[in-house]
């Protein structure tokens, strides 16, 4: 069991939780900065969660939902007040209402978590911070210690097989709801080449090509918030198939950090909404597609076509590019 110290103290409205783990620092930070690792360990046993956005940057937010045996549903969100990686991290802890956004009118809590070196491996100290000695005590009787210890049972589970979720492996798609999908893969480069080469026209031209034979013959790259972009692609040589485009509207940017933007084949009705996250972990960028369609049917349609395989095919050539 991970956890060797839990602390409550009632006259300064705290309780700390110490775990101790075998793992490194830098491994124990990436399982709490990856939104595929996190999940399988922040709820307890019997309450799984899914997190549908997870931004670990200052004023980065996450939502997530933890799922009962029975189908009975508890959301909550987070929002980043501070990040020094791999040190450690300060997040608003509250709940969400039925449309999965943060319920003002129910409590929330500040949670600090300190990752530490130790001679044995790491160490992960967590105090909470209570606004009134009746909020502590409810959320005791509730069940926080018990639910916390169970969680961080399943902890070292995933820090023994973060490989599958390492630098080189190839592009994960889970499917997060009946019209979501999370895309996500560690790119070897830094955040910050790894943005560029998705806002720079040729840099964009160079790896987002999908499967070999096509070309990107005409790019608009993405700008700030209210700008359009355009891709259009054509085959090359024998290559048989028809061009095509995509396009869309920026609807947030924060560079090197989050964009989120429409997206539309044209000449096909309906469009998608792209949450894109780009977080440095300790193998290089983590980059995270939430995608939201307007059916399940047009969800599965879509990861059909290989999708997938094609963004594997272009990631690879953008390590090559950036390497």
């Amino acid at each position: 069991m991970p956890v060797t110290s839990v602390e409550t103290d009632t006259e300064n409205l705290t309780m700390t939780i110490i775990a101790d783990f075998s793992a490194s620092k830098q491994r124990l930070w990436g399982a709490y900065a990856d939104p595929r690792l996190i999940e399988q360990f922040w709820g307890p046993v019997t309450y799984p969660a899914t997190f549908f956005r997870h931004d670990v940057f200052p004023g980065g937010q996450s939502r997530y939902v933890m799922t009962g045996p029975d189908g009975d549903v508890s959301a909550g969100y987070w929002e980043f007040l501070s990040v020094d990686a791999p040190n450690g991290f300060e997040v608003i802890d509250g709940f969400c209402d039925e449309d999965g956004e943060p319920n003002r009118d129910l409590p929330s809590m500040r949670m600090v978590f300190a990752f530490d070196e130790t001679s044995g491996g790491s160490r992960l100290t967590t105090t909470t911070h209570f606004t009134s000695l009746d909020e502590l005590e409810k959320l005791v009787e509730m069940g926080m210690v018990e639910g916390t210890e169970s969680a961080m049972s399943q902890i070292d589970a995933v820090l023994a097989d973060l490989a599958t979720f390492a630098a080189g492996m190839p592009t994960n798609a889970q499917e997060l709801s009946d019209t979501q999908v999370r895309i996500a893969r560690v790119i070897r480069g830094s955040v910050g080449d790894v943005w560029r080469a998705h806002h720079d026209a040729e840099l964009l031209k160079s790896w987002l090509l999908g499967p070999d034979g096509w070309e990107m013959d005409e790019v608009i790259p993405p700008g700030e918030a209210g700008s359009t972009y355009r891709y259009h692609w054509a085959p090359t040589g024998d290559t048989e198939g028809t061009p095509f485009a995509i396009s869309g509207t920026v609807i947030s940017s924060q560079p090197e950090r989050r964009v989120v933007h429409t997206e539309q084949m044209e000449g096909i009705p309906g469009e998608t909404l792209n949450e894109v996250t780009f977080t440095p972990v300790p193998d290089g960028t983590l980059l995270t597609y939430v995608i939201t369609y307007d059916s399940r049917a047009t969800r599965d349609a879509v990861l059909a076509t290989g999708m997938t395989d094609g963004m594997e095919a272009s990631y690879v050539r953008l390590e090559r590019a950036l390497a």
